[in-house]
């Protein structure tokens, strides 16, 4: 596979190649992954993706679903089934900072994602709840707009948005499930944050609001 977009593809490929190298049963083991002797079968944001072992392939039974086209959500999926664990939530959530190593990595997490959020969804805040109505989110009394989805199975995040106005710019706060904390490192939690901003946004898109 030639790749384009350096930034983008050379992490990927560099995991299609780990990926060929898997062992199966111990993968379904740690994460709880479906597979079925030549594919598992994981759920990105309520789309499931059925991704071929070890030749690489990813397909799904959603024409336009969003990874099929997105390298960094395969990417996500890749380091999920190489290095990612089930684990039970206890109910509470956190925020990026909270969690080990947010400190460290809450700049990287401010621009890519709270600042994306804020301005991609706090400027269009009707558009915004509409999408993640259709996405089958949880609505909650948060924020101008708050609602919760399901990352991964298991795995959810919460995403509130406030308007901007005359006085204040548009602002956002992303929360964490807190089996993340063990569950992820905190680079795949900045990822997390992005992939669900960018599947927000798509469907926002798709439906030309």
């Amino acid at each position: 596979m030639e790749v384009v977009n350096h930034k983008e593809g050379v992490p990927f490929e560099h995991y299609v190649n780990l990926f060929k190298d898997l062992d199966p049963a111990e993968a379904v083991r740690r994460t709880g992954a479906a597979f079925d002797g030549g594919a598992f079968t994981l759920t990105l944001v309520g789309t499931d993706y059925r991704i071929a072992w070890p030749d690489y392939a990813i397909s799904s039974g959603t024409e336009q679903a969003f990874a099929l086209k997105n390298l960094p959500a395969q990417t996500f999926l890749l380091r999920y089934l190489l290095e990612g664990k089930a684990v039970p939530a206890l109910g509470q959530f956190k925020t990026f900072r909270e969690m080990p190593w947010g400190e460290l990595y809450i700049q990287p997490f401010t621009g890519r994602c709270l600042t994306r959020a804020a301005f991609t969804f706090g400027t269009k805040v009707e558009a915004f709840a509409a999408a993640m109505e259709r996405l089958g989110a949880k609505k909650l009394p948060h924020g101008d707009a708050g609602y919760e989805l399901e990352l991964l199975p298991g795995y959810a995040m919460r995403l509130l948005v406030w308007a901007g106005d005359d006085e204040f710019p548009p602002n956002s706060q992303i929360l964490y499930s807190d089996n993340f904390s063990e569950g992820f490192a905190a680079e795949d939690r900045v990822v997390a944050g992005d992939i669900l901003i960018s599947v927000v946004k798509a469907e926002m898109q798709q439906k030309n609001l």
